[in-house]
């Protein structure tokens, strides 16, 4: 199917309004760095969502700022370090007001498709 098609529109459009909840799920989890984030988000969701990196660093540097994650480098003294993400306590609760959030949404929209 074509990039511009209004369904990859569409499912471009609701993955991007839940980018922060994806991510706060991931690092529910435990601490994470961005490729093994990336790797999980798409393993988990069946290949459906496939974020380049740019996008995941983005959403982790947002949420960075709002204090609903930490980030630091760990690692290896001379070996390779890695940037591991972890939820706050904010972010804890931010994720499950999400969740709460999300899980009212789909139930109206299901409801109103019959499904």
């Amino acid at each position: 199917m074509p990039p511009h098609t209004p369904i990859h529109r569409f499912g471009k459009d609701l993955t991007t309004g839940s980018y922060d909840l994806i991510v706060l799920d991931v690092l529910r989890e435990g601490p994470a760095y961005g490729y093994e984030i990336r790797r999980r988000i798409f393993t988990q969701s069946r290949g459906t969502i496939a974020w380049q990196s740019g996008t995941l660093y983005r959403v982790l540097g947002d949420l960075e700022r709002r204090g609903l994650v930490r980030s630091a480098w760990q690692g290896r003294r001379h070996g390779r370090q890695r940037h591991y993400y972890r939820l706050t306590s904010a972010g804890q609760r931010a994720w499950r007001e999400q969740r709460a959030q999300w899980a009212q949404f789909s139930r109206a929209v299901n409801a109103l498709l019959g499904l």
